[in-house]
């Protein structure tokens, strides 16, 4: 089988996935494409000036449009992410959202067993048949009463690997695997669906595109069949949005704002920058600040000028069904994110939450009317420069103690969870990811290497951060607690900056 080798242990089931023919399919895919997803990545650690490309201007200027979308992507009002843990997929499948965001990327981990049940739940989910039997007996089935959401599978980023499983003797592509376990499986039952995470540019969009014309011709799929929405959410993608949906237009079928991994790509990339780059608070960052007002009403703008749908962020606030004050305050705030987005021209919007799927779905009902999208909403009058993408400033806000520490306290407790698991942890009353570690670890990071001083004077230290990290590790407990702490510690303080935490987190389990 071309090389293939399987290193992980055994999974229930794992030999209905894992099949030589599935395998085979993958190790394919990797022949052709692994040399160019080489290369692309090399082409990542060379930052670049930021800026609408000049070698693109007559893509950005011309008159074309993306495939129109089959009916199961035609109305996307509300949509519900989660990972494809058994449970959560037989709630999400319930849940009356009109798209289920399946997550192989962060809301999950790549454990083995991970990887490979994820594939089994999706298997089932095709086909309507998962259900799930938890260890006190509650029993969780497929509901005939609710119409079930179309399935989008968010593949891993292009940067990470999957160590269980080798191709040529090296750690096989993350995103490969993913994608082509699910679509060899799938693809036959009609609507293989993703969401692309991570990109950087429109090459990486052209090396996807690429991946599902010969994955759909090898298995005799109609070409075009594959849809994807890209996931905008690094800096250097928000100036090539019409590039990415140019090169997928015969699979494209919108992009995504995706907030809170587009807050750590700024971060990221101008981590080094100077003051002028710093920004304050995670939590003083909205969505109305200008420079993501501007990331936004762009990606509104460019998917309807190309017939493409614009999906609107993560609202990480969850209701707590103990608890009626903390369930009010998630409802209002999450109401006010989609009622602004709906305005802005949004065709539907992300919820971690069932209980979210009705505020959601009732903001888009009111502003759609019998509409099932807003593609006739281009926002002409939308006009954003580099300048308004990177005026980072109109952030205002402060860095502050309560800063400092609710990014040591969320960073370590999320890592608890991550290397326990479980990549979709519930901190603090919000559904967080891997977004969240990322942001707090690489906003002190940036606060460290920039001299930043609190709004109390205190000056930002590693001294001052592992004196924070003291004090959160001796709050929480857990068998992975040394191994959480000594992770953030590095990937906040180290001198080399890593570009993303769940590399050097892999190694560790």
């Amino acid at each position: 089988m071309s090389g293939v080798r399987v290193l992980g242990g055994d999974v229930e089931r794992g030999d209905e996935i894992l099949t030589p023919d599935a395998l085979e399919f993958v190790a394919e895919l990797h022949g052709r494409f692994a040399p160019e997803h080489a290369a692309l990545m090399r082409r990542r650690a060379h930052r670049r000036p930021l800026g609408f490309l000049d070698g693109t201007r007559e893509v950005r200027e011309g008159d074309w449009k993306v495939a129109e979308a089959p009916e199961p992507l035609r109305d996307r009002r509300v949509e519900i992410t989660g990972p494809t843990e058994r449970k959560m997929t037989v709630n999400a499948l319930n849940s009356g959202a009109k798209v289920w965001l399946a997550d192989l990327e962060d809301a999950n981990t790549p454990h083995w067993h991970n990887v490979v049940s994820g594939q089994v739940n999706l298997y089932d989910a095709a086909r309507g048949t998962v259900e799930f039997t938890s260890p006190e007996g509650k029993h969780y089935a497929l509901r005939d009463d609710v119409e079930r959401p179309a399935i989008v599978v968010r593949p891993r980023g292009w940067h990470l690997p999957e160590r269980h499983l080798e191709v040529g003797g090296r750690p096989a592509i993350g995103a490969l695997v993913d994608f082509g376990l699910h679509f060899f499986h799938n693809a036959a039952l009609g609507r293989p669906y993703y969401y692309l995470p991570k990109m950087e540019s429109h090459l990486e969009a052209r090396l996807w595109n690429g991946v599902f014309t010969a994955a759909q011709e090898r298995l005799g799929v109609p070409h075009g069949t594959i849809r994807a929405t890209v996931l905008i959410e690094t800096i250097p993608a928000a100036f090539e949005m019409d590039e990415i949906l140019h090169e997928l237009r015969d699979h494209a079928s919108g992009l995504n704002a995706g907030r809170w991994d587009y807050l750590f790509s700024v971060i990221k990339y101008f981590r080094d920058a100077g003051p002028d780059a710093v920004l304050p608070d995670r939590g003083s960052i909205t969505m109305t600040a200008p420079f993501m007002r501007a990331y936004t009403e762009l990606l509104v703008r460019t998917c309807h000028k190309r017939g493409a749908f614009a999906i609107g962020g993560m609202a990480a606030f969850i209701p707590n069904r103990r608890d009626p004050e903390v369930t009010e305050n998630a409802l209002e705030k999450v109401r006010a994110d989609k009622t602004r987005e709906a305005g802005d021209g949004f065709d539907g919007s992300w919820v971690a939450h069932p209980d979210l799927v009705p505020v959601c779905r009732e903001i888009f009902d009111e502003r759609l009317g019998g509409k099932p999208n807003q593609l006739d909403v281009l926002r002409p009058e939308v006009e954003v420069t580099a300048g308004q993408l990177l005026d980072f400033a109109s952030a205002g806000g402060a860095a502050t103690r309560a800063g400092v520490e609710s990014a040591v306290d969320v960073g370590v407790r999320y890592l608890l969870s991550w290397l326990g698991g479980n990549g979709a942890a519930a901190i603090h009353n919000l559904m967080e990811d891997a977004a969240t570690a990322e942001i707090s670890r690489s906003q002190l990071w940036q606060w460290v290497h920039n001299d930043v001083v609190l709004d109390d004077g205190t000056p930002v230290t590693a001294e001052l951060v592992r004196e924070v990290l003291a004090e959160v590790r001796g709050r929480l407990d857990g068998a992975h607690l040394d191994v959480a702490v000594e992770l953030f510690e590095q990937v906040a303080l180290s001198d080399d900056f890593v570009d993303f935490l769940t590399l050097p987190a892999y190694e560790r389990i």
